[in-house]
């Protein structure tokens, strides 16, 4: 399995993100997307990717809640990031009334900018919405034929919300809302209209902790490792199964985010060169 948002640079991790990774592993996750939430945030991510090249990617953008801070600076460290192999899309962007810890000129401003950006590397988009359906919806049909795809990540929305980011093409993302019975009981009824081919799970660490956990951890602190409850819980609610989720929410992540493997294949007993799958 991939996760395709994992906040792997917040400050929860800082101490044991070697064994998070292990134990991610251990549990069949191959591939993470680290999430570029601003500037520094984007530069650390891409860090952290080359440090565990082949195991992360990331992506490089300015959350709504950094709308303020969008600036030509932060514009020319997403535009420098986004030539490195190992970074996949723009983002996290989009917009987020629900804070309004930016204004919300400022995060459309920040918001089309980003979709430009994206436009001109032919890169996906990584994006948020709360409570800003009617602008986001708006600014993404606006500018549609500039979009190469994209993922609408942690989806909390509406029956009608999802239908309409389905028929503008792009992916929905689930996290560990869907095991939530209070805020995620809309979400569990509605899942199954996702069509597979257009599913991918996340689990937004080290936020959203599942509720459904058996033996949740003592610093409630949600990991990479727990992406199997979110696909367990997806099984739950829809007729796929744990299996079918994996296998095309991976296939899925592949095609939207183009990854590139480089494996090493020995020829001699001097050469080696890489090979891409």
């Amino acid at each position: 399995m991939i996760d395709i948002g994992a906040n792997l640079t917040h400050k929860d991790f800082a101490n044991d993100l070697d064994s998070v990774l292990v134990d991610a592993k251990n549990k069949n996750i191959c591939k993470m997307i680290v999430t570029g939430v601003n500037e520094e945030g984007s530069i650390e991510a891409s860090k952290l990717s080359k440090k565990y090249n082949s195991f992360l990617y990331s992506t490089a953008g300015i959350h709504p809640h950094h709308a303020n801070e969008y600036s030509e600076s932060a514009e020319n460290v997403i535009k420098k990031l986004i030539k490195e192999k190992h970074i996949v899309a723009v983002g996290e962007c989009g917009l987020d009334y629900y804070r309004n810890y930016s204004s919300v000129e400022n995060q459309k401003n920040a918001f089309i900018s980003q979709i430009n950006i994206a436009n001109e590397s032919n890169l996906p988009l990584f994006m948020h919405q709360r409570d800003a359906h009617e602008d986001f919806e708006k600014i993404l049909k606006t500018n549609l034929n500039k979009i190469h795809n994209g993922v609408v990540h942690c989806f909390t929305g509406t029956e009608e919300m999802l239908i309409s980011y389905l028929e503008m093409g792009f992916y929905i993302g689930i996290t560990g809302w869907i095991c939530d019975e209070r805020r995620g009981s809309g979400l569990q009824k509605i899942v199954k209209n996702i069509p597979i081919n257009k599913l991918l799970v996340e689990t937004d660490c080290p936020y959203l902790l599942p509720r459904t956990l058996e033996s949740k951890p003592k610093n409630r602190r949600n990991e990479p490792k727990y992406l199997t409850e979110i696909v367990k819980m997806i099984s739950n609610h829809t007729t796929y199964t744990q299996s079918e989720i994996a296998v095309a929410t991976y296939n899925n992540t592949i095609k939207l985010f183009k990854f590139v493997f480089y494996i090493n294949v020995k020829c001699s007993t001097t050469t080696i060169f890489n090979c891409c799958i």
